[in-house]
């Protein structure tokens, strides 16, 4: 039982939910059935294992950071070997792969095409300075994508991807800013540590704006009706002003992990505000 709990662990399940929810939400958003055909349900668990996978290899690379970052994640308590973890990893990995053949060429591609991002971003892209951000926040908005085109319309997909886009770059850099210490430690070279949170709070500011003022869009030019407008205003753009203005007044380490939750958070919000806007 600890080590299924350790796998499940190190395979961070609430990314792996987001990802499953984000596929067959951009699968709705571009039909506009909430019937969920098959071909949508194996396209987003091949997805979801495509994630799971993502994660596991990303603490492979990390092991040596994350005793220093987060010492009680599953390789630094050693509640499961680096060895365990890389045969997990090829698990997940073939899975996704699998599963991405029941949808044809361009799923299979889409698929390899994404865990070769997410492999090459743990062993090489994460070093380089927002880049890494940049390669994250478009793999996690590509799962409404993916979703979009199995359903057969793309187009539809698009503004739920662009805002999880701007979420998911803003969460990273607020990830970068908790990491500082083990970052800079191992030598790993990321915006906060090079420029400075001064110089890193004002990308975050200038892209939640962004993101606030893009929400409007479906509202105002009546792509969205008005519950999506209500959940907006009520709940997701609530919590982004939160999220500055606590950012603002606290940047420990302690407090940045706990905005990191809340943007992931929001994320959920912002999926229910689509999904009842529709």
């Amino acid at each position: 039982m600890h080590k299924l709990a350790a796998i499940l662990k190190i395979s961070r399940p609430e990314n792996v939910i987001i990802t499953f929810i984000a596929v067959i939400v951009g699968a709705i958003v571009s039909t506009g059935i909430n019937i969920l055909r098959l071909d949508v349900i194996w396209g987003t668990v091949s997805l979801a294992f495509a994630c799971a996978a993502g994660n596991v290899i990303n603490d492979i690379y990390d092991f040596e950071i994350d005793k220093i970052n987060k010492p009680d994640r599953v390789l630094p308590s050693a509640r499961l070997s680096v060895p365990g973890a890389k045969i997990i990893y090829a698990i997940e990995l073939l899975f996704s792969i699998a599963l991405s053949l029941t949808n044809g060429l361009f799923s299979l591609v889409f698929v390899l095409v994404v865990n070769i991002l997410l492999y090459l971003y743990s062993a090489d892209l994460k070093k380089r300075i927002l880049f890494s951000n940049f390669t994250v926040a478009l793999l996690t908005s590509s799962a409404l994508i993916y979703g979009g085109q199995i359903a057969g319309n793309i187009t539809g997909a698009i503004i739920p991807a662009v805002f999880a886009f701007l979420i998911n770059f803003i969460r990273e850099i607020i990830k970068d800013m908790e990491d500082t210490k083990g970052d800079s430690a191992k030598g790993v070279l990321t915006f906060p540590n090079k420029f400075g949170f001064v110089a890193t709070k004002r990308i975050i500011y200038l892209v939640t704006f962004v993101l606030i003022l893009a929400t409007l869009y479906p509202f105002l030019f009546k792509i969205y009706n008005i519950e999506y407008f209500i959940v907006v205003m009520v709940l997701v753009n609530p919590v982004l002003i939160y999220f500055l203005k606590s950012l603002i007044d606290n940047d420990s380490p302690k407090n940045l992990k706990k905005l990191s939750f809340i943007l992931k958070l929001n994320m959920l919000f912002g999926i229910i505000a689509i999904y009842l806007g529709i």
